[in-house]
């Protein structure tokens, strides 16, 4: 195949919320969605990006499909599998895409767990395939002049932060898989991992970390990085919005040494640049992951 030749994704978790993201990015990209997968057969918004693509609900169906597709040759197969199902079941996706000689792209958190980071890494070295993990934070424009800031900052500069992040959820959520800890890792690992992924890229490695607040809805905690102390506020309370959010239902607030930083757009097109960057021999691998999964891992067992 040429460098310009289309390549074919299968997509898993084509249902959930953030799959249309992935549906975007793909044909964005220039490429081809395939095949689908979900145990739900609500995905008629395939229609809005591809009129071609084979829909399974059942993973064996998927699997047989995808198979088929493989023996069929370099320009049947799938090269890659957007893996957007439910974070418990991440590690298996990924290693279902790379025992068909797909790579695997993603959504956070990549896993739960450090120690599934360890079998992956192994998987990729028997395959010689990749995973990429969906980390666009880092590819935000305002992050990354915040990480630019930072480096320029004298070598001994410690900054202080502040992040508060509330995105509302209804009932919906808690009967749901992400309202279980066990399959979601909870409110830090679901709607924060993100954040701490960006807060270790800028600022780097964790040397402490306390949490003042455990409950459902939200949590509260403070980290000491390398270079700043942050204090962080996670929460899918709508009652929790302050007064400045009226007619919103997402508060995103980043201070650093008391002086607001704006990062509240700029966030529809990330799935698109991240795809780009995969394509273009780049990406955001294993070993960039692992920071961020370690911290939240801790976060819920701490």
């Amino acid at each position: 195949m040429t460098k310009s030749t289309p390549k074919n994704f299968g997509l898993i978790g084509a249902a959930g919320y953030v799959a249309p993201r992935h549906m975007k990015a793909i044909r964005d990209t220039g490429n081809r969605l395939v095949a689908a997968l979900d145990p739900k057969d609500s995905v008629g918004v395939l229609d809005s990006y591809s009129f071609d693509v084979s829909f399974f609900t059942e993973f064996e169906r998927f699997d047989r499909h995808a198979e088929k597709l493989r023996r069929m040759g370099e320009e049947h197969r799938l090269h890659y599998i957007s893996i957007a199902s439910p974070n418990y079941l991440h590690d298996a996706h990924c290693r279902f895409a790379l025992r068909i000689g797909a790579d695997a792209i993603c959504e956070k958190p990549l896993v739960l767990n450090p120690w599934n980071v360890d079998a992956l890494q192994e998987i990729e070295q028997e395959t010689g395939q990749r995973i990429y993990n969906v980390l666009q934070l880092r590819l935000h424009p305002s992050i990354q002049a915040l990480k630019k800031q930072v480096e320029a900052a004298p070598a001994g500069k410690h900054f202080n932060v502040d992040l508060t992040y509330i995105t509302s959820r209804g009932p919906w959520y808690f009967t749901s898989w992400k309202g279980d800890i066990h399959k979601s890792g909870g409110v830090a690992t679901n709607i924060g991992v993100h954040f701490f992924d960006a807060l270790l890229w800028i600022f780097g490695p964790c040397m402490k970390s306390t949490v003042s607040v455990r409950e459902e809805k939200r949590m509260k905690g403070h980290l000491e990085l390398e270079r700043a102390s942050v204090s962080w506020h996670l929460s899918v309370d709508r009652s929790e919005l302050p007064a400045e959010a009226i007619g919103t239902t997402t508060w995103r607030s980043l201070t650093l040494d008391g002086e607001k930083f704006e990062f509240s757009d700029g966030f529809n097109d990330l799935h698109t640049a991240i795809y780009s960057d995969i394509l273009q021999g780049g990406g955001f691998g294993l070993k960039d992951s692992r920071a961020a999964i370690e911290l939240v891992q801790q976060i819920r067992t701490q």
